[in-house]
């Protein structure tokens, strides 16, 4: 199902451009289907993957779960504490609503624009800056 399921060309591709705007993080981590706390796996996923660890705090996990239509979007503290809990609300519709259709390549790839646009604004790109983590979705 998860090889069906997302586009991991497309996904990388929509990272790649919206890091290149920002000196944020994204990572997209797509789980197989389990029972499990949905919010727990993605919290794990968050630390393992170290989303957690980025100089400015400022990593963005979208977590899925394809077989379940069933997603997380956490932000660490550096990008959490300017936006608040209304923008990840929002992202969190305009992935849905794609979900719905069964579009989850599309989801993902709309969630990264929109995340990747508020990164933009809160953490422009530096001439220091050095890509964190990985572009590439993780399947675990």
């Amino acid at each position: 199902m998860r090889w069906r399921a997302i586009d991991s060309d497309r996904v990388r591709a929509a990272i790649e451009a919206a890091e290149r705007t920002t000196s944020g993080e994204i990572v997209v981590s797509v789980s197989r289907f389990f029972w499990g706390n949905v919010e727990r796996a993605a919290r794990r996923a968050f630390e393992r993957i170290g989303v957690a660890n980025t100089k400015q705090h400022n990593g963005v996990l979208l977590f899925v779960v394809p077989a379940r239509r069933r997603f997380v979007v956490l932000g660490d503290a550096g990008i959490h504490d300017k936006v608040g809990q209304a923008f990840w609300d929002t992202t969190a519709a305009a992935i849905r609503e794609r979900f719905r259709a069964r579009d989850f390549t599309g989801g993902l790839v709309r969630g990264v624009e929109v995340i990747g646009s508020q990164l933009a604004s809160y953490f422009p790109p530096t001439a220091d800056d050095v890509n964190e983590l990985p572009d590439a979705p993780d399947f675990a």
